[in-house]
């Protein structure tokens, strides 16, 4: 199963999902697409409801600490519930990264 893969099913586990992304930015970076390093994942659930942002971010990460040992670099986190989604309609696009791979 591939990490993306991985993700996606470990989070629709733990939450009551309403909107999920998980992406892949790998290519942005050093390692390549298929290094699966670097996601982004935008998240939306009435389970963060009362929850502060580095709540939400610690129950993300409790569920993917075993990845993190296995070479997941970074998870870039948007953790909504589903009122500020409605508000916002999209998460922030990622920032360009610095180390990018060459190609």
């Amino acid at each position: 199963m591939s990490r993306q893969a991985l993700l996606t099913s470990r989070l629709q586990a733990a939450f009551a999902v309403e909107h999920l992304e998980v992406i892949n930015e790998s290519h942005n970076h050093r390692g390549g697409e298929n290094a699966e390093t670097h996601f982004k994942c935008v998240i939306v659930s009435p389970d963060f409801i009362g929850k502060r942002a580095v709540q939400r971010h610690q129950a993300i990460y409790a569920l993917v600490t075993d990845e993190m040992q296995k070479g997941l670099h970074a998870l870039a986190l948007h953790t909504y519930t589903p009122e500020e989604w409605a508000a916002l309609g999209k998460a922030p696009d990622s920032p360009a990264c610095q180390h990018k791979r060459e190609v």
